[in-house]
Order: structure tokens, then sequence, then C-alpha cells
């Protein structure tokens, strides 16, 4: 829509760029005939006092095309008059005033110079500013006629002039309704295209076409946008319960409560689902925790009917939040990184904010200042194998929270639960060295593939061995397919002959892939894959481990189980 608006005001633009030149034309004319006249009838033109008032229109004439110009492809076409639009107006309507008196005053045969700028003033800034103009023109051309002959004779050119003020007024009067009745409709069609029909907030279409926008002004003017995403807990248990008839009506509901709590200058729209977005023009990420925390406290103090019945008794959202440029560099990773805060919020107990955090800056505080720029490039990398993988980069994030949450179980070391989430992290930053085709195969994989893709926990040290501070963490990313009864890869290893840290990772790794929807399987549920890794114990998994792990999915389940439907 923001496309097609842009196209519309270019053809507009064009329109009025052609009115505007044939205007000029038309007072070239003028002048080159009057110019003509006197070269033939006197002489000694060049000393005619007039002559300094000419050179003046030829070249105020000769700016203003310049001025046009410039102004078009700067794509300028203002939605209300500044300033120099004013002095443009008045600027001209003095001109042609002048050319009016130069030729004749109330005996010109061109006064309807006017109609021009009667007519640009409308097609640009409405009717009510082209009646101004209208007005003011028609006003000068009968007060030079009343001047121009005594009050006793019969003011013929009065007369032809008010016919004219007439066409004047008339002619902007149906240009101005014609304008007026074209942007009421385009307006109501907009509604129509852009909004969500069921929530009255705007559509998904719009939420991405004015980020875009939002995102390219803010990199113009150098403030920050930021978005916040926003998905309601429990909502698939309260379509259960009362239907999805009351479900729309909880949805109808919350867009009208989203609209009333955010700023005029903000956008919110619904992204899918049970999700919402709001993008917030220039604001820090302070003012964006605070708008996230109203919004939230404002639908948990909202009753909804039947909330009671819910896990937690009340209908509330779970809010995601990420700041452009500071924790964003691109739109793409601006909803990306919001919708990782919101995984964590609805993780951890859900009705609360989470801002976005990055495991890569906090490895670049760590990192000596000569490697920033290879973690710049693991960086990249890691990017590169989301947009091959789109497994990888959600089973990255998770495998991450993960092990932060059995790091706080087991009571490790802030700096053994470091080590371990950076780990988590890069375990799988080899798949870099592996094809599209054998990360996406639906197929099982045949030897020689099995074979290559066993091989990206090699890689994935290749790339980070340069780094020393990274040192603790190749255990991690060379180790995490080692098995506990000594069938794992690459090295064999067995039993606790395997670092400590990799064997937790090795089982949040295992326990997010059951979980997740692979190209060549389908996920399994949450209490087979708590099955599985029991049955494993002590075979592919250390069994304490196991144990423990089982026992914080156990206490998170309802947060788990939400975690999987986002």
């Amino acid at each position: 829509m923001y496309q097609f608006e842009n196209k519309l005001k270019e053809k507009i633009y064009e329109m009025i760029a052609v009115v505007k030149l044939f205007s000029l034309l038309f007072c070239g004319i003028i002048i080159l005939g009057e110019y003509h006249v006197w070269f033939q009838n006197d002489p000694n033109w060049f000393i005619n006092p007039a002559i300094p008032a000419i050179i003046t229109c030829i070249g105020a004439l000769v700016l203003a095309y310049k001025a046009w110009i410039f102004e078009y492809n700067n794509d300028k076409l203002s939605e209300g008059p500044e300033i120099a639009d004013f002095i443009e107006v008045v600027v001209f309507m003095y001109f042609f005033s002048l050319l009016i008196m130069l030729t004749g005053a109330h005996e010109s045969p061109y006064k309807s110079l006017f109609l021009f700028i009667s007519i640009t003033t409308t097609m640009r800034f409405g009717m009510n500013y082209g009646l101004i103009v209208a007005f003011i023109s028609s006003g000068f051309l009968l007060s030079v006629d009343y001047m121009a002959l005594p009050a006793n004779k019969v003011n013929q050119f009065f007369e032809a002039d008010l016919i004219l003020s007439g066409i004047f007024i008339l002619t902007t009067w149906f240009l101005g309704c014609y304008a007026n009745i074209e942007k009421e409709y385009k307006h109501e069609m907009a509604i129509l295209a852009n909004s969500d029909e069921l929530t009255g907030v705007y559509n998904h279409r719009y939420f991405q076409e004015t980020l875009s926008r939002e995102l390219e002004i803010s990199e113009k003017i150098n403030f920050p946008v930021a978005l916040l995403l926003i998905d309601i807990d429990y909502f698939k248990n309260y379509n259960d319960l009362y239907g999805h008839q009351a479900g729309d009506q909880a949805l109808e509901k919350i867009g009208k409560l989203l609209k009333n709590v955010i700023r005029n200058k903000d956008i919110v729209a619904r992204y899918g689902g049970e999700e919402f977005a709001i993008i917030l023009p220039n604001t820090t990420e302070e003012q964006a925790i605070s708008i996230a925390e109203r919004v939230r406290t404002t639908i948990e103090c909202t009753s909804f009917e039947g909330e009671e019945n819910l896990p937690k008794g009340s209908l509330t959202v779970s809010v995601g939040v990420s700041v452009f440029p500071a924790k964003a560099k691109t739109k793409t990773e601006l909803i990306n990184s919001s919708d990782d805060a919101l995984y964590r919020a609805k993780f951890f107990n859900k009705n609360r904010v989470e801002i976005y955090t990055s495991i890569l800056e906090e490895l670049k505080k760590d990192i000596q200042d000569e490697h920033i720029d290879t973690i710049s490039s693991i960086k990249t990398l890691i990017s590169v194998i989301n947009a091959k993988d789109r497994y990888t980069y959600g089973h990255t994030e998770r495998v991450v929270i993960y092990c932060k949450m059995i790091a706080n179980k087991l009571g490790l070391t802030q700096k053994e639960e470091k080590i371990l989430k950076y780990g988590a992290y890069l375990h799988d930053i080899g798949k870099i060295e592996i094809s599209k085709e054998i990360l996406n195969k639906k197929m099982p994989l045949t030897e020689e593939e099995w074979n290559m893709l066993k091989k990206h926990p090699e890689c994935g040290v290749e790339i980070i061995k340069s780094v020393d501070s990274l040192n603790d963490v190749v255990p991690l990313i060379l180790n995490h397919h080692e098995r506990y009864d000594g069938n794992g890869y690459p090295q064999g290893l067995k039993g606790e002959d395997i670092p400590y840290l990799t064997r937790i990772l090795t089982i949040a790794d295992s326990f997010d892939a059951m979980t997740s929807n692979r190209p060549y399987r389908d996920r399994k549920s949450y209490e087979e894959a708590v099955e599985e890794l029991k049955r494993c114990s002590a075979i592919h998994f250390d069994p304490y481990l196991v144990k423990v792990f089982v026992e914080m999915i156990e206490a998170n389940k309802d947060s788990e189980e939400n975690f999987r439907s986002v």
C-alpha cells in the first residue's frame, strides 16, 4: 500500500509539473511577445524602465523551473503547505500580477494566468488553499478594473473579470471537491486493505510495509525504532474451553486495548493468530520496556469471560522487545530478535516482558580486542547457517535457554555457565561447511552424506580455534555428539571422559532435536522425548544429568509446551 501511495503521489506530481511547465511557457510567450513589440516600436527599447522588470521576471521563471525540477527529483510532495510553498505562491502571484500590469493592466489579455496557480495549489494542498488563491487573484483583477475607469462609466472590464473570477472559483471548487472525494475514497479503501477485520488493528502486510518505511526513515535521521511482539498466554486452552467464537471476542477486545494503550505515533498490527506487533518509532529501549509493561499490566488487569479456568486464572500476554539499530541491523534481524525475546518470555513462566539479549554481544565482552573481527565473522556465519537451515536458528536459541536453566539447577559457577551458554550458541557453527541440500534433505542420508554431516564438530573447532578466549568452548563444540557408551563421534569418548559441560549440552541439544520438526521426521511429543531421554540414560547420556534435566523439564512443563506452540 505504501508503494501504491508513492506511485500515486508521483503521478499527481507529474500532473502538477505539467501545469507548472505550461504556466512557465505561457509567461515566456508573454515576455517575448512584449519584447518584440518594444523592439519594433521603440529604437531605444533597451533603456525602457520596464526592461529591468522583464529581466527580473525571466530570471525568476528560470529559477522557478530549476526549483521545481529539483523538487520533483527529490520526490517532495508535501502533505500540507510549508513556508517555502507559501513563498512560492506569493512570489508567482506577484510576478503574474506584474506581467498583467505590464501588458495593459485592466486591458491585459493574460489575466487567466492566475488559473495556473489556483489549479496547482488545489491539486497539492486541497480546496481550501486553492479557494484562498482564487479569491485573492479575483480580488486583484477586480480592484485593477475598478481603479482603471471612473465610476460614472460602464466598466465592461469589471463585468468580464467577474465572469473570469467565477471561472477561477468554480474550477478550484470542482477540482477541490473531486480531490476530497478521491481522498476519502482512498482513505476508506486503505482502511479496508490495511486493517485486520476481526481486531480492528492493522494487518500483517501493513505491518511489514510500515516497519520497512520506519527503518528507512530511522537510517536517514538516526533515531531508534523499537518493536514489540506480543503473544496471548494459554490462548489454545482458552479456545479449547470456550470455542473459537469466544477466542475471537477475546482477540477483538485485546486489539481495542492495545490501540488505547499506545501513543499516537505507534502502530499496532495483528502479526498472526494470537500474536500482535507494535512498532514504536523514535523510541529507546527503556521507553519500549515501559510501554511493553503498560501493555502487559493493562491486559492482565482486564477481565475476560471464563479466564478463571485458565492455568493461572487469568488471560495474560508475554512480550518480546528489541530495538533497531542497537540490537538489530536489518528488518529481519529486528523481527527475529523480538521473536527470540518473546520465546524467552513465554518460556520463563509467561505474563512477562523480555528484552532481547544477544549471546554474541556477551561473547564480545570476554574476547580480546584483536579477535573482535573474528566474532563478527562468526555472527555472519551463523546468519548464513540460519538462512540455509531453518531448524538451526530456533534450535540454537532454545538450547541456550535449556542450558541456562539446567546450569541454575546444578549450581554451576558463573564461569561454567558462561562457557556452557557459549558452547550452546556455537555448537552447530561447523554446519556452514554442509550443503543446504543435505541439511534440508527429507529422505534418509546416504552413507557419504552422513559422513560429511559428522564432520561439522571438527569444522566448528577450526573456525574458532584462533580465538584464545574460546579455548574452553572447544570441547563442547567438538564433543557434543559423543555418547556415554563410547559409540559417538568424532573421538569415541566414553563416560566421564566426555567433559562435564559437554555432557550437559548433549542432553539439551538432543532433547530439543527430538521435540523439533526436522525435514526427515515430525517432532516427538513432550512425553515421548522425556521417555527417550530416560531410555537412553547411560547409553547416550550421563544418567545423573538426565535425571536432573528431566526434573527441570517436569517443573517447567507448562512453559515448555507453550514455548513449543509459539
